[in-house]
C-alpha cells in the first residue's frame, strides 16, 4: 500500500488540512486538501482534488454521542472520507503546525505526552493558536493511538536570527525567564525561502530579501542567504505590523493605561489586544480586508491608511537590519490576492529602489509572478505560499530518520 501523510493547521473555528502521498525515496504527491469551517457554529467539509475540482461540500453531521465534541466529531468524518475516497493506502503520520514552540523546540518534534505538556505552557504567548493546535494533537491521539504526529513550530525559521534581534531590554532575571523576540509565521517563511532561487535566481535569493506574509496575522521577515535575520513579531504574535483583529506595534504604556486608568482586567486587554482592535478595531466593519476595501466609510479608509502605513514604518526597519533591499516578496492572502495593498506598499517603498509593473501588479492569474517594473532596483515578486507541503516535508524526513513511519498504524 502507498503511505501517505496527513497535514493539519488547526484554527478556532476551522481546520485546514492536506494528504499527500509519500512513497520512500521519492517526491511527495498532494493527493487532497480541504478545509472544515464553522466548528464554533455548522461545521461543514470541504475537499479539493489535485486539479482544483471539488470532491465533497456537505455538512457535518451532529454526533447523537454526547462525548464527541464539534473538533471530535469533524475529525472522526475527515478519517471517515479519507478511508472512502483514499483507497489503498495506509496513514503513516500526522503533521501539525504548532504556533509556539518556546526557546526549547527549534526542530519539528515527534509527539509525547511530555512534549504535549510543554507545548501547552506556551499557550498565554499564542492564546488564538496554541490551544487550537494542541486540541488537534490530542483528539487525533484519541482517535488513532498508535499514529505517530510531528509538531512543526512558527517559531523555529527565526532562531537564525542574532541575539540582538531576539532580545529585550530588560532585566536578566526576566530575560531568564523565556522573554525574548521569538518570530512567527516561520512555516511560511520557511517554504518561500525554500523557492526563492527558483524565481529569483541564487544571486537575488541569497541577497537581502523581506518577505511580507500578509493575511489575517501579519508580519515581515527580513532575509539574508534565506535565512531569518530580523522579524516584526517578538515575544507574541501580538508585535508589529496591524492585523485582522490584533493591534500590532503598540506602547506597553497603553497597556498600562488600560489597566490602571480605565480598570480593565487582563483577560479583557487580552482580548481588546487580540480580538478587538486591527482593521476590525479601526474599520468598525471587519477584520477582513476584503470587506474593507469594499467598504465606502471613512473609517474603512482610515483602517487601510493605518495598515499601510505600519507596513511601510516596519518595511523600513526590515531594510535596515539588511543594510538595504535587493528583493520584496508578498504571499499570504492578502500578499497575494489584494493588488491595492501591494501597490500601496510598493508607492510608500519607492525610496528603497521599488518600482511597481501596474499591469503586473493587477493581473488576474493566480500563482507565483513578478510584479516589479523592468528598471526597478528591487525585484518584487508575489508567491503563494504553502505551509502545507513544508509541514508534510518535516514530517516525513523525521520520521524516516527515525528508521522509518509504520505504515500500519492508520490504515485508511
Amino acid at each position: 500500500m502507498t503511505p501517505t501523510l496527513l497535514v493539519i493547521n488547526s484554527g478556532s473555528s476551522s481546520v485546514k488540512f492536506a494528504a499527500y502521498d509519500a512513497p520512500p525515496d521519492s517526491a511527495l504527491t498532494r493527493l487532497v486538501n480541504g478545509k472544515i469551517d464553522g466548528l464554533d457554529s455548522a461545521p461543514r467539509l470541504r475537499v479539493w482534488g489535485q486539479d482544483g475540482g471539488v470532491l465533497q461540500d456537505r455538512a457535518i453531521s451532529v454526533s447523537a454521542d454526547p462525548e464527541l465534541g464539534p473538533q471530535e466529531e469533524a475529525f472522526t468524518q475527515l478519517f471517515d472520507w479519507l478511508g472512502q475516497h483514499l483507497t489503498g493506502r495506509v496513514l503513516g503520520a500526522v503533521g501539525h503546525r504548532v504556533v509556539h514552540g518556546g526557546e526549547r523546540f527549534t526542530r519539528p518534534a515527534r509527539v509525547t505526552p511530555e512534549i504535549l505538556s510543554q507545548l501547552d505552557s506556551y499557550t498565554p504567548l499564542a492564546p488564538l493558536h496554541q490551544p487550537h493546535n494542541l486540541s488537534a494533537i490530542r483528539v487525533i491521539a484519541a482517535l488513532q493511538p498508535d499514529l505517530p504526529q510531528v509538531a512543526c513550530f512558527d517559531t523555529e525559521f527565526h532562531t537564525t536570527q542574532p541575539w540582538v534581534a531576539q532580545a529585550c531590554a530588560l532585566p536578566r532575571h526576566i530575560t531568564e525567564t523565556g522573554v525574548k523576540r521569538y518570530g512567527f509565521h516561520g512555516v511560511s517563511y520557511e517554504y518561500i525561502a525554500s523557492v526563492l532561487p527558483d524565481f529569483l535566481g541564487n544571486a537575488a535569493a541569497n541577497g537581502r530579501v523581506v518577505v511580507a506574509h500578509l493575511g489575517n496575522g501579519a508580519s515581515l521577515c527580513a532575509m539574508r542567504e534565506r535565512k531569518s535575520v530580523a522579524s516584526t513579531m517578538g515575544f507574541t504574535a501580538l508585535d508589529g505590523l496591524m492585523m485582522g483583529t490584533r493591534c500590532g506595534n503598540l506602547d506597553p504604556g497603553v497597556v498600562l493605561h488600560l489597566i490602571g486608568a480605565l480598570g480593565m482586567s487582563a483577560r479583557a486587554v487580552e482580548t481588546l489586544l487580540y480580538e478587538q482592535s486591527g482593521l476590525l478595531g479601526v474599520s468598525g466593519i471587519s477584520g477582513d480586508m476584503r470587506t474593507v476595501e469594499a467598504g465606502q466609510t471613512p473609517e474603512a479608509r482610515q483602517a487601510i491608511d493605518l495598515y499601510a502605513y505600519r507596513i511601510k514604518q516596519e518595511l523600513g526597519s526590515m531594510a535596515a537590519s539588511l543594510c538595504g533591499l535587493d528583493a520584496l516578496v508578498f504571499t499570504a492572502g492578502i500578499g497575494e490576492n489584494s493588488a491595492m495593498i501591494r501597490q500601496r506598499v510598493c508607492q510608500d517603498a519607492a525610496w528603497l529602489g521599488v518600482e511597481l509593473e501596474e499591469s503586473a501588479n493587477q493581473a488576474a492569474e493566480l500563482g507565483a509572478r513578478c510584479i516589479s517594473a523592468s528598471g526597478s532596483r528591487v525585484a518584487v515578486w508575489v508567491i503563494p505560499t504553502n505551509e502545507e507541503l513544508m509541514i508534510a516535508r518535516h514530517t516525513q524526513a523525521l520520521l524516516i530518520g527515525r528508521g522509518g513511519l509504520d505504515w500500519r498504524a492508520g490504515q485508511i
